[in-house]
């Protein structure tokens, strides 16, 4: 039995406070999490397509531009503005990462520097997504064609070296930009966790990641329910055993 994305994560200097601040952008509940983390609730929690977001406490201090950010969608060019001004309200603050006067999208950065961006109306690509529209990632085809093994979510884009996949279920894209892909320094900011089923094969689960092109590593290693891997890109995420979504 395949894992499925259980969490986008943040490392966080301050995990209670950047959980408050995506809850006023998102609107989703804030909860407690596993091992003292702090989490968001979808609105749907059930529906398959839909994620948590988990915020962990690190004390690596952020280094560079992420290598993933979010992408907000906008019904219209009001809504647009109401989410830029409400991501300011809460502690966001705008940003220059490069990004001409003539492009449509706004590009902020929460109260850790993450950076993030509100897209403007009429985006095509992410039409079919919701307010989470993408996670836009730095990286390669391959990494592209790996997620798209170990998650069983289809390529809606490939093109150009450009990737995207999207669960079968609708939703949240994830999209990587091909080359060049920024150096890594440090640990990601941002990474995905996966879970299982509590009945699953924890041990042939990591072997099917990596018979794809994962690989193993020691960084976050806790010796329990957690097993840390890296993709092709060398980018961390998680593997946890879970009861239930």
């Amino acid at each position: 039995m395949a894992s499925q994305l259980f969490a986008i994560c943040f490392n966080a200097s301050r995990p209670s406070d950047l959980a408050r601040f995506w809850s006023g952008v998102l609107g989703w509940d804030v909860v407690d999490g596993p091992d003292d983390d702090v989490e968001l609730l979808p609105p749907h929690p059930d529906d398959p397509a839909t994620f948590r977001i988990r915020f962990l406490l690190s004390h690596e201090p952020k280094a560079g531009q992420n290598r993933a950010h979010f992408d907000l969608t906008s019904a219209s060019a009001e809504e647009q503005r109401r989410t830029v001004a409400r991501a300011l309200e809460c502690g966001g603050r705008h940003i220059d990462v490069g990004q001409l006067p003539e492009e449509g999208h706004v590009v902020l950065a929460d109260p850790d520097g993450n950076e993030f961006c509100v897209i403007e109306a009429g985006n095509k690509f992410l039409a079919d997504t919701g307010f989470i529209g993408a996670l836009a990632c730095d990286g390669t085809q391959d990494v592209g064609y790996f997620w798209s093994a170990a998650l069983g979510w289809p390529l809606v884009w490939d093109q150009d070296q450009e990737t995207a996949i999207q669960s079968p279920d609708g939703g949240t894209k994830i999209t990587w930009g091909g080359p060049p892909v920024a150096t890594k320094t440090g640990t990601n900011r941002l990474l995905l966790e996966l879970a299982l089923p509590a009945e699953a094969d924890g041990e042939a689960e990591v072997d099917r990641l990596l018979a794809l092109g994962a690989t193993r590593t020691n960084i976050g290693a806790d010796g329990g329910s957690r097993v840390m891997l890296l993709d092709p890109d060398g980018n961390e995420f998680t593997l946890r055993r879970r009861e239930s979504r």
